[in-house]
């Protein structure tokens, strides 16, 4: 059964289809955004090792003349000179206006991708076929596109919004375990920033989702999806609502950040991380009660994330570096501190000019 979730933004708007066997209906699905024909599809070498030849194949029985970019794996190619990389081996290959773009990858060829499809003769169409569960659920979705910098995560990007998404749920079982985790963290997020039902839906469910049981896993990304599409539809540029999804980010940017973007810490895996540091923070100010903090740690500590700053691979104990990366996080306004923090487990909120010594007293106390 496949789901559809429309994304409504006039016209802008777009379908995000979710379900099974998807990529063997690709080159059907895509055809009618490609109005040359022609479609140039981006993707990593492990992904092209696994999934290439089906989405090829899928592709040439539409008709379609197609083209492949298959670069290096990792966060490391999420960069000014993976940019250089692809938007020069688009060119050299012909790619014109009226052809499409498919990012076929996790977040790092969605974001990637999306980005030179924005930049590449001022704007080509593209396609998102997301294959990791993070990218299925969150980064695919919204038209966010950025590349990392030494300064921090995803500082250099634009909004251009994808034509199609195709979320195809086989793909998942090949990932391995770590993945699934890094996108679990953008599933139970959406039950702690405005759903406390579906938080204890992930409480009773999540090991079911982790191994990747089809009715658990069709329900989770349906679920995160819908909820995504309802934000995105209310503030496209991020200019209220919207900076809520970045629950766990502002503190997991700068654990990633710090820990060098060379796969010792995940992005999902940081951002599990910092939806802990954000509801211990919230206890900590008596925002939310520490029964909450409590059981959200406990929840993502069972499901498999590092929550205790002291242990999380790769990240410093230096809570004055953390609080720097923190200040140039793209949400910061002027140097000051943007939080997403929490009332209680389905109340989330965006807290601006956040008191940056609370921030790193609360730091030091949980390096301690």
């Amino acid at each position: 059964m496949t789901d559809t979730i429309h994304v409504n933004l006039a016209e802008r708007s777009y379908d995000v289809l979710a379900g099974p066997g998807l990529i063997a209906r690709a080159g059907a699905l895509i055809a009618p955004f490609a109005a040359a024909g022609r479609v140039f599809v981006v993707t990593d070498a492990n992904v092209a090792a696994l999934h290439l030849d089906a989405l090829t194949a899928s592709l040439a029985q539409a008709g379609l003349a197609q083209h492949a970019i298959v670069l290096a794996p990792g966060e490391g190619t999420k960069s000014f000179a993976g940019l250089e990389q692809l938007t020069r081996g688009l060119l050299q290959q012909g790619v014109s206006r009226k052809d499409l773009i498919v990012a076929f990858g996790g977040g790092v060829i969605g974001d990637l991708t999306g980005l030179a499809a924005g930049l590449v003769m001022r704007g080509i169409d593209f396609v998102q076929l997301p294959t990791t569960l993070l990218s299925q659920v969150d980064s695919s979705v919204g038209g966010k596109t950025a590349i990392d910098t030494a300064e921090g995560k995803n500082l250099v990007g634009l909004i251009h919004q994808p034509r199609l998404v195709l979320a195809d749920q086989d793909v998942l079982r090949t990932l391995p375990a770590r993945e699934l985790l890094c996108g679990y963290a953008e599933i139970v997020k959406i039950g702690l920033i405005s759903d406390r039902p579906f938080f204890e839906w992930c409480e009773a469910n999540a090991q079911k989702l982790l191994a990747c049981e089809p009715d658990a896993l069709a329900y989770a990304i349906r679920t995160a999806i819908a909820a995504k599409a309802r934000i995105v539809e209310a503030d496209e540029r991020e200019a209220g609502p919207r900076a809520l999804l970045n629950l766990g980010h502002t503190f997991g940017h700068a654990l990633e950040t710090a820990a060098g973007y060379d796969g010792a810490l995940l992005h999902g895996e940081a951002v599990g991380a910092g939806m802990a540091l954000a509801f211990a923070h919230s206890a900590r100010l008596g925002l939310c009660t520490a029964q909450d903090a409590t059981r959200v740690r406990n929840h993502l500590a069972a499901a498999g994330f590092s929550t205790d700053l002291r242990r999380i691979p790769g990240a410093p104990h230096d809570a004055d570096q953390l609080v720097a990366l923190m200040a140039a996080d793209k949400k910061a306004e002027a140097g000051k501190l943007t939080v997403i923090l929490a009332r209680a487990i389905g109340d989330a909120f965006v807290q601006k000019n956040a008191d940056a010594e609370a921030v790193r007293a609360f730091l030091k106390e949980e390096s301690q």
